[in-house]
């Protein structure tokens, strides 16, 4: 009989969340999704007040979805709860004291011991989750010491039906000729790299939240862009000579989302050196890192001169993704079965 999922989370378009929920219906199992996102935008002084709980680490429930919760979790197998901010322990409780009731797995992106990135709801939580997936290798001993039973770390992923090479136009191309390209949030160490960048006679394109407000400081060659999604993403890095991989310094990041989604979209991944990166793909095979602002400087300069070289680097990192087997659904499948859950 095929297992039932209610896969709790914010399911939406172009979301990783939804791409997990897509994986684990690919991997066979029923999978019926309740989104945390409010169907319509509430007014002004609704997002005012939700906006002060969030402030207070208690995020509002604006979709209903702890009650819905307890109403429906008796009907499935397995409770699948991603990041789960605003998912309370009344609820969890309540789920644990029915019969029949499903186990219930967490996962989570993001570090999950910064304040921005977690809730009060959430940390009070961790005792009722049966396990925890995490791809932050060090909140596996910190969610461990917050009372999770089980927790186990995986390795960023991709969504094959997003991440992977696009055919772009000739206008395209030519615009993002001889340049590299970032694609995230601001941050002043990022800001940084790519001013020492374009203050050396690089244009640089960045897509993403934050950058407006650093524009008089950024030097001409900087070229800002909205952020991009779905097949916008992957074009994205389909024109990129070379695509930046910075981590997230407020996150204690070692990889992110994007040190896969690049080389799955057959994009050159220049990256911040990790032992974790190093990991996913051969450094100077698969993709390149770099250590600081010289190294990065040296290596962008030398591979925008040797298009071969990058493109069989590219090449090389596309493979890995596969034969490596990096897609959501044989991540989400290697880890339920290491829980014993498949």
């Amino acid at each position: 009989m095929m297992q039932r999922v209610l896969y709790v989370g914010e399911v939406a378009a172009g979301t990783t969340c939804g791409m997990r929920a897509a994986a684990l219906a690919a991997l066979g199992y029923l999978v019926t999704t309740m989104s945390v996102l409010p169907a319509d935008r509430p007014p002004p002084a609704t997002l005012l007040w939700r906006k002060m709980w969030n402030r207070l680490h208690r995020p509002v429930d604006a979709a209903g979805v702890n009650r819905r919760i307890v109403e429906t979790a008796r009907n499935y197998d397995l409770l699948w709860i991603d990041k789960g901010n605003v998912i309370t322990r009344d609820t969890l409780a309540a789920v644990q004291k029915g019969s029949p009731h499903p186990v219930i797995i967490g996962y989570s992106p993001d570090d999950m011991e910064q304040r921005h990135c977690t809730s009060a709801w959430f940390h009070s939580t961790l005792p009722l989750y049966d396990a925890f997936i995490t791809t932050k290798s060090f909140n596996v001993p910190e969610l461990t010491r917050r009372g999770c039973r089980r927790v186990i770390f995986t390795d960023n992923a991709y969504d094959p039906a997003t991440h992977r090479p696009v055919m772009i136009s000739a206008q395209m191309r030519q615009e993002h000729a001889g340049s590299v390209g970032f694609i995230g949030y601001h941050e002043e160490a990022r800001e940084r790299s790519i001013s020492r960048l374009a203050a050396a006679g690089v244009e640089v394109h960045v897509y993403g939240p934050g950058w407006t407000k650093a524009r008089r400081r950024l030097p001409p060659l900087v070229r800002l862009h909205p952020a991009v999604f779905g097949d916008d993403y992957a074009a994205t890095i389909s024109a990129l000579p070379i695509s930046l991989g910075f981590l997230r310094k407020c996150n204690r990041d070692l990889q992110t989302t994007r040190s896969v989604e690049i080389p799955a979209c057959g994009g050159f991944l220049l990256a911040e050196r990790t032992a974790e990166h190093q990991r996913l793909f051969d450094e100077g095979r698969e993709a390149e890192y770099f250590a600081d602002d010289d190294e990065l400087l040296k290596k962008v300069v030398f591979y925008l001169a040797h298009p071969s070289e990058r493109l069989a680097v590219a090449t090389r990192g596309r493979a890995r993704c596969i034969a490596g087997r990096y897609a959501y659904a044989d991540r989400l499948h290697d880890a339920l079965q290491l829980l014993g859950y498949r």
